[in-house]
């Protein structure tokens, strides 16, 4: 039988994109029809196992237009350079409200950047231009077009508007009913119904894209940041209707105010002199300016003049900087920046030796005379010594976040909205209830000694008292070195330290840790690898063999120390490296240690070993002898913003043991930004390598997989046919490489995390403790695709704030997976992540791809990381040198140790 969803199937007869023969129902019409093409697998039907349990989700039904939708395209005239979304929006608000409100009557809505939507056609013709002026004063505009105004002229923006196409919503509803196909005027559509909702609150307040925020709730977290709350909305199709996705979201600005007591708080100083010129250093002044480039400052001296964009700040100049002034009629003449703002504002400034901002073309300003706007989003990285403060303003209890979403209705003011009315649009006041199912969690199974070899998880979590791991790893030698002071870090705590990991290891069987490890103190600030290597003699000296494990304390704020001690483990010795804080271990309790061994289980299948599998019977598909699996996760990271020049990172994991519990990754280097893998041939073939070196020589079975499925993570539904296109084929090559005969059945389905939907349970008898729905809690009706295989699963049990299900995508499907047997998969992988005991949000193999993109820096050398320029506030080279900035990437990127790629190192 055909793959649903094969590539170049669309068009097909039914089973060729995902059919299975008969009607399926999926909405009022009952069946999708088999002209309708999809880009993902076809809906095979609903689940039906697990309990039932009623919950409301973040979603509000949305009428769809019943007239024409008429589409124009914005073009700027002065195209020379791309304008910021909020001057775009600015200009198309005073065009069509001063400038021309008879054209724009009733008044269109516009995307920021090149659509406009109309609910009728506009009165000019194929296409139009207009001319208007604006400068800081919002209301002084050209009248009429073309005619500048008296005084201070502004600058002049020429827009032209053309005709791209008429939309009928019929296609829309068709689309909904599961008897149109997923075409772009669809896709059009539902953009243009996305623009309606969006064009009020973009008006009136900040926003990025989707969300908006306003001032009604903030927090001042210091180092230059405040926290606004805003609102996220999206309306996305459903099941024989559209919905709103509406949801919390939290703003990170720019703080307002005069910028000198703003550069204070970024650089946490507390005299204002430390700004001053000479005692603020060049490095300050690079840290300062990576934080305020880009920023829009506005004159105190004049605040009619337009805004500037901070470019950098200077360490080594002040105001007594001299220029050359020249004035119409006057002789030129050289002034200090002082004495000019004294003559031309009678202002003396407070603090003259202050370093100075370098405004674009050159102007040199104090910052004492700049002003930072409020509502000013930072779209730069947040310093990791903030994120704390973020994720405790963005955390809300399930029930205090559906009160605050109910709240942001009113802001939101659907029904007041002159946009929605003109499209004859209108969005329900309650929230969506509907059905879901909570699954049957997979029973798990430990080692021999367990007094309870089997256990089925409760609440999305269980623990290792009296169990032994199902398979135990063996320390043969180790050592301990600590990176902290020996006066803080002693002799006494080493050994409680050494003590409480001894009694752990031997509670769940690892055997080894009983013989008494090398000890040494280090100096974070020496060669790390030389330190290392110096370790592994002594242990060789005293044990008669390398050590198969390093145990390494280090103090707060010793990422450097961290990378580098990885890079030897992983890339240079082959060794297992565990890492601990020095503040956690100093007088902890047992139960530290135990969290090592126990909850977190890293340093097991470090050593080869393997925490715990799921039984036979809990996953059937995993378990058949006659058709072995290979279960693949895959995942892209990228630079952070304003990073331009560095690589993304890609990596594969998949399993080489039969009880898909063990796995082995890869990772490469590739373009900056590419979310398609590029080496995804030569990535699956290593895997294929790896399992099929493993199944023969270790478990002594066929190394040759039947079935693979591949959890993609990362992908965006804009590029679900390019997945299609360009990765599933580059699988096949892989299986053609390896020379597997019949290839196996693929399946490949795309995990999302970056969604806003949220569940919450109808009735708080139906909540676990943190008032979330209970793990296992799935739903694949009403909220999901019109046509396509998707559903929602939380898989694990909530901790703090409101727990987000993962979305999952059905791109391709030879295995013909029934819903029912796709979610207990998905559910069984959640519950064998080695690092807890507890379920986790995605599926292991698709975590771990994660992980060791993460992880992928430290196969750089340190004594290159720095010169590769790795840091996330640094700025990446140009463009132009892009392509050469790459290949120095690819050229010093390690691959792992043979013995390291054996294991389970990213743990």
């Amino acid at each position: 039988m055909p793959p649903r969803g094969g590539p170049g199937s669309r068009g097909g007869p039914p089973s060729s994109r995902g059919g299975r023969g008969g009607a399926i129902p999926v909405g009022p019409t009952g069946g999708i029809p088999s002209h309708v093409q999809t880009i993902g697998v076809r809906r095979p039907g609903v689940g039906s196992a697990g309990r039932k349990l009623n919950v409301v989700t973040n979603h509000f039904g949305v009428t769809i237009p019943d007239g024409i939708i008429h589409h124009y395209d914005v073009i700027d005239n002065n195209a020379d350079k791309t304008f910021p979304a909020r001057l775009n929006m600015e200009i198309i608000i005073k065009l069509q409200n001063l400038v021309a409100p008879d054209v724009f009557t009733p008044r269109v809505v516009y995307d920021g950047r090149k659509n406009i939507f109309s609910p009728r056609a506009l009165p000019f013709g194929a296409s139009a231009e207009a001319t208007l002026w604006l400068t800081a004063l919002p209301t002084q505009f050209a009248v009429p077009l073309g005619t500048p105004p008296a005084g201070r002229p502004g600058k002049a923006y020429r827009v032209r508007l053309t005709k791209v196409a008429e939309i009928n919503p019929e296609i829309l509803a068709r689309f909904l009913q599961g008897r149109q196909s997923h075409e772009s005027v669809v896709l059009t559509a539902i953009t243009a119904l996305n623009v309606v909702i969006r064009m009020a609150p973009s008006m009136l307040y900040p926003f990025n894209v989707r969300s908006f925020f306003t001032p009604r709730e903030t927090k001042d977290i210091g180092a230059g940041i405040v926290l606004w709350r805003g609102y996220f909305q999206s309306v996305r199709p459903a099941v024989g209707r559209m919905l709103v996705n509406i949801d919390i979201s939290t703003g990170t600005m720019y703080k307002p105010g005069i910028l000198y007591p703003i550069a204070m708080d970024i650089m946490g100083f507390n005299d204002p002199g430390q700004l001053y010129a000479g005692k603020f250093t060049d490095r300050d002044a690079v840290k300062l300016s990576r934080f305020l480039s880009g920023v829009r400052v506005l004159s105190v001296l004049d605040k009619t003049k337009p805004p500037r964009t901070v470019k950098r700040v200077l360490a080594n100049e002040n105001a007594s900087k001299t220029f050359t002034l020249q004035v119409e009629g006057q002789a030129p003449r050289t002034i200090s920046i002082a004495q000019y703002f004294k003559d031309t504002f009678n202002r003396d400034l407070r603090h003259p030796r202050a370093v100075l901002v370098e405004l674009g073309k050159g102007a040199y300003v104090p910052l004492e005379l700049l002003e930072v706007p409020p509502g000013q989003i930072m779209k730069k990285t947040v310093p990791p010594e903030k994120t704390k403060d973020v994720l405790e303003f963005a955390t809300k209890k399930p029930a205090d976040r559906l009160k605050s979403i109910m709240g942001g209705l009113e802001v939101l003011n659907y029904s007041q909205s002159q946009f929605l009315n003109s499209f004859n649009m209108q969005v329900s006041e309650g929230a969506l209830r509907t059905g879901a199912r909570v699954l049957v969690p997979p029973t798990l199974k430990y080692g021999p000694g367990s007094k309870q070899v089997s256990i089925t998880p409760r609440d999305g979590a269980w623990n290792m008292i009296d169990k032994k791991f199902f398979i135990p790893g063996k320390v043969t030698a180790w050592a301990v070195i600590v990176y902290e002071r020996q006066q803080r870090f002693n002799q006494e705590t080493v050994r409680n330290m050494i003590e409480g990991m001894r009694n752990s290891a031997r509670e769940v069987g690892i055997n080894g840790f009983d013989s008494e490890p090398v000890v040494v103190w280090e100096n974070g600030q020496g060669r790390i690898a030389d330190q290392l290597r110096a370790v592994g003699g002594m242990v060789k000296q005293k044990f008669n063999t390398l050590p198969t494990l390093l145990v390494c304390i280090l103090p707060e704020g010793s990422t450097n120390i961290y990378n580098a001690i990885k890079h030897f483990g992983d890339i240079t010795a082959g060794v297992a490296t565990q890492c601990m804080k020095s503040a956690k271990c100093f007088k902890a309790k047992p139960q530290y240690y135990a969290n090592v061994l126990l909850n977190c289980c890293r340093v097991n299948v470090k050593l080869g070993g393997v925490n715990t599998v799921p039984d036979d019977r809990s996953v059937p598909f995993l378990t058949d002898p006659t058709n072995p699996v290979l279960i693949l996760g895959a995942d892209v990271i990228h630079p952070a913003p304003g990073s331009e020049g560095r690589p993304s990172f890609t990596s594969i994991v998949g399993n080489v043991d039969g009880a898909v519990s063990k796995y082995v990754a890869t990772s490469r280097v590739q373009t900056s930004r590419k979310e398609i893998i590029e080496d995804m041939q030569e990535m699956t073939q290593h895997i294929l390598g790896m399992y099929y070196k493993y199944r023969i020589n270790m478990e002594k079975k066929s190394g040759v997989p039947k079935r693979v499925v591949l959890y993609r993570d990362g992908v965006s539904e804009g590029q679900f046919q390019t997945v299609l296109d360009e990765e599933v084929p580059q699988l096949k090559a892989a299986f053609a490489a390896m020379k597997i005969s019949p290839p196996p059945k693929l399946t490949v389905i795309v995990v999302g995390k970056r969604h806003h939907v949220r569940m919450f349970p109808e009735s708080s008898k139906d909540a676990d403790k943190s008032g979330n729905c209970p793990s296992g809690t799935v739903i694949d009706t009403d909220i999901v695709h019109p046509t396509e295989f998707d559903f929602y699963l939380q898989s694990h049990g909530g901790l703090l704030g409101t727990s987000r299900p993962a979305h999952y995508n059905v791109l391709y499907d030879e295995n013909n997976f029934t819903p029912d047997a796709l979610q207990q998969l998905s559910f069984a992988l959640c519950h064998v992540f080695a690092r807890s005991t507890r379920a986790v949000s995605i599926p292991a193999p698709v975590y771990y791809a994660d992980i060791v993109c993460a992880r992928a820096r430290t196969h750089y050398d340190p004594s290159v990381q720095d010169k590769l320029a790795f840091s996330d506030d640094q700025t990446g080279t140009g463009s132009g040198q892009g392509s050469a900035q790459l290949q120095r990437y690819k050229e010093n990127f390690k691959p792992l140790h043979q013995a390291t790629a054996l294991t389970m190192y990213f743990n």
